[in-house]
């Protein structure tokens, strides 16, 4: 039953890609999107003989062929995108059952805004079903509430980023801001992603280390190589970046002991032709800004991240991929897809 006299449609699909947040010295702040993975989220409206009450959410997520992982969890109240639907279901008074079904793309617990992705798909999709028409502040904070699954917390640096798409910069406080820029299109980003165990809730333990005091020095000499970055990935102007410029000075320093080798990496990467390498969200993925690299550099540079990972004894999945777009609805692709299958 839908309480508040909306348009609604039967379903809706949404997609979402992964994303880097904190960016260097951009802690909470920074997020770009990469269309290296995405998410996609199908949001179902239950007709009110298939649940006994309403207002109930049932979420199931679509084979994703890996059967190592272990299954995520579908309790509404533990789930990304089951946080984010529910918290706007009862913001608009809408009362309906819902199941929401999630596939996977982005992997998980690595720094590359797994949760994100199904958080700003979940919020699109819902948003698109029952024509809500939510701005882009809007549609961040709901999707904001679904880090607080995996991360213990509301935080907005990759929900932005998968929301808005390309680089943004968003302040957590209430309201949330969110400015949106498109990188310059020579931009390319190089993520090493490490084989290695994380822990459970690893953004939380990730947080755990970090300083709880920090001097004036350091807070300015981050303050000012995150503007330079901003700026740099908001005009194109690529000499804002390299040397070490835009360096994290008070997040890095306490969090790369959690990545093999990452000295090595860095060094190799830029030595091989990145601007900039960083750690990806609380890790351990590693992300190199490339800017106007050849394809031969963009290799060197993918090459370079692998051997300084071989160096701790670790093994690494290399992905080259680009500034992505938004989140988006895919409802009348979806639908050609599956008259295709049929």
């Amino acid at each position: 039953m839908l309480s508040t006299g909306r348009r609604a449609k039967k379903e809706s699909r949404a997609r979402a890609y992964c994303s880097s947040a904190n960016l260097g010295p951009g802690f909470d702040a920074f997020g770009i999107a990469l269309d290296a993975f995405y998410d996609e989220v199908l949001i179902t409206r239950l007709d009110g003989n298939e649940k006994r009450a309403a207002g109930n959410i049932t979420i199931s997520y679509a084979p994703d062929g890996n059967s190592k992982k272990a299954p995520p969890p579908t309790n509404p109240a533990a789930n990304t995108a089951g946080l984010v639907v529910d918290a706007m279901l009862k913001r608009h008074a809408i009362s309906d059952n819902i199941h929401i079904t999630i596939k996977k793309g982005v992997p998980t617990g690595l720094g590359l805004g797994s949760s994100a992705a199904s958080a700003a798909a979940a919020a699109i999709a819902c948003d698109d079903l029952y024509g809500l028409d939510q701005d882009v502040a809007e549609l961040v904070t709901a999707a904001g509430r679904g880090e607080e699954a995996s991360a213990g917390m509301i935080h907005y640096d990759n929900v932005a980023a998968s929301v808005a798409g390309g680089f943004v910069i968003v302040r957590p406080d209430d309201p949330v801001v969110v400015a949106q820029f498109s990188p310059a299109s020579n931009l390319r980003f190089c993520v090493a992603i490490p084989h290695i165990q994380t822990p459970d809730k690893k953004t939380k333990v990730s947080r755990g280390v970090l300083p709880r005091k920090v001097t004036l020095k350091d807070s300015t000499r981050n303050l000012a190589n995150a503007s330079l970055l901003a700026a740099s990935l908001a005009t194109g102007d690529d000499t804002l970046l390299g040397r070490g410029i835009t360096s994290d000075v008070i997040a890095e320093p306490a969090r790369k002991h959690m990545i093999p080798g990452f000295d090595q990496i860095k060094q190799s990467a830029v030595n091989a032709g990145a601007k900039e390498v960083m750690i990806s969200g609380a890790g351990p993925s590693v992300i190199a800004v490339m800017s106007g690299a050849s394809k031969k550099t963009q290799q060197r540079v993918a090459d370079a991240m692998s051997d300084g990972f071989k160096t701790a004894k670790t093994r690494c999945s290399v992905v080259i991929c680009r500034p992505a777009p938004g989140a988006k609805t895919t409802n009348a692709r979806m639908r050609k897809e599956e008259v295709a299958r049929k």
